[in-house]
């Protein structure tokens, strides 16, 4: 409060004396503080950036400037070009699918008992390294279904619809009735009558490559009226053992075998042959070339070639986004806990279904949090290599390709560091924008 003095003019205090701080003034100290935040920032960072930039004026040499080329070399190059294509695809699928996976975990598992543990499961992807996620999806990639699980997985499905046939190798020997007869099929060379006994021997099939179930072969006997045979593996282990074309004791059978009688290029009837390789046509077929057809030696289904050039790329996604939708769901799933219960039962009040409930009133709420984890993403997938690097083989690599390894592979395996620092400093400028992005929309969320 100010005093009056004797005139009666009121006089104000003397101001109190500013304390000085020991260490000095407050912008010195808070230099001292940042000084080694900025030494390690201009050291990792600033300095790196600057050089790049430098950089990729210069020739391969590093001696003469090369202008513009470098950066010519990204829309001309064709390996770059493939590696940028590449990047979209990653840009456009990996984040979405990821973000979209982690929201429906998050919301199915926030009702059920289990959820925490079902997170606990999705989640744990992220404490495996890039690496170690890398030689794990090659084995899963594996084109043999006996090492690859995703092989593995697509045969088992397949061989339940369509089974391959137990004898792809399977063919005529010599002095064999059959010969061939296009596409994969075999046709006995004359005519065949009723009350006839055929022989239709095979060979090609390794001895431990035979069912296991096989069952040694029979002679047919002769029907009146009808046309009988026999399809076996007409091999005995042993020099001088066993007769050539005829049955004999040791010899196994060609179960399931599927015989087929045409008759002026029309098939007019058809027999499987039994576990001992017999079979019997009726006398529809006394005339008819008998032929076995190309499906009874059609060679197993192999399943999918995942890394493959026309695969590799969904199949490289496909990892990331197994390590990745579990880093999404967490984010989502913090974001829900803060949706206000009151608005989702008022909604259900008003008579709206769960998938309405989803669609107009959780999506929109989470709004602001899908947008952060699918920015963070996209930021993350444009500097993607270590997956591509490892997953994908040497054969399909180029297929794969993408700017981070390319950049790699120009810098280190090809000795071009102008064209290599001329990729980073176009990575930086793809980085920028979606940064701004995303540090814009955080201070859009703080105000509020």
């Amino acid at each position: 409060m100010a005093s009056a003095t004797a005139g009666g003019v009121p006089s104000v205090p003397p101001a109190p004396k500013s304390r000085k701080s020991v260490t000095g003034t407050r912008k010195t100290v808070a230099a001292l503080f940042l000084l080694p935040a900025l030494v390690l920032l201009g050291a990792l960072v600033v300095y790196p950036i600057g050089y790049s930039v430098v950089r990729s004026f210069y020739d391969q040499s590093g001696d003469g400037l090369a202008g513009f080329d470098n950066y010519e070399a990204l829309f001309t190059d064709e390996g770059i070009r493939t590696a940028l294509k590449n990047n979209v695809i990653w840009v456009v699928f990996a984040p979405t699918v990821a973000t979209a996976l982690g929201l429906i975990f998050a919301v199915l598992t926030e009702r059920v008992r289990w959820g925490t543990a079902f997170k606990l499961v999705v989640f744990m992807p992220m404490a495996i390294s890039m690496l170690a996620a890398g030689i794990i999806f090659r084995l899963v990639y594996d084109q043999d279904p006996d090492k690859g699980v995703a092989n593995a997985v697509w045969v088992g499905v397949h061989d339940t619809f369509a089974q391959a046939s137990a004898f792809p190798k399977a063919h005529p020997g010599r002095e064999s009735p059959l010969q061939a007869a296009g596409g994969g099929a075999f046709v006995t060379k004359s005519p065949v009558r009723a009350g006839e006994v055929v022989n239709l021997p095979l060979v090609g099939v390794a001895p431990d490559q035979m069912p296991g179930d096989a069952k040694n072969a029979a002679a047919a006997k002769p029907e009146p009226d009808k046309i009988t045979g026999t399809t076996w593996q007409d091999f005995t282990r042993g020099k001088g053992v066993g007769r050539l074309n005829e049955v004999d004791a040791s010899e196994l059978g060609y179960a399931g075998m599927r015989i087929e009688a045409v008759k002026d290029g029309r098939v007019v009837e058809t027999a499987t042959a039994g576990d001992d390789g017999t079979f019997t046509l009726s006398a529809k077929a006394d005339g008819a070339q008998l032929r076995l057809p190309p499906s009874n030696f059609k060679e197993p289904y192999n399943g999918l070639d995942w890394l493959g050039p026309s695969l590799v790329t969904p199949a490289i996604i496909g990892a990331y986004i197994w390590m990745w939708a579990g880093f999404a769901m967490v984010l989502i799933a913090a974001g829900l806990a803060g949706v206000p219960r009151e608005l989702l039962e008022a909604a259900r009040v008003d008579g709206a279904n769960e998938w309405q409930v989803f669609r107009r009133v959780t999506v929109p709420l989470l709004a602001p949090v899908l947008a952060v984890v699918t920015v963070t993403l996209m930021i993350n997938v444009l500097k993607i290599f270590d997956l591509v690097f490892i997953i994908a083989p040497g054969s399909s690599q180029d297929d794969a390709n993408v700017l981070a390894l390319e950049l790699y592979r120009k810098g280190f395996s090809e000795n071009q560091p102008g064209i290599a620092s001329a990729i980073a400093v176009f990575l930086l400028l793809l980085v920028i924008p979606v940064m701004w992005f995303n540090v814009r929309r955080l201070r859009r969320e703080v105000r509020r």
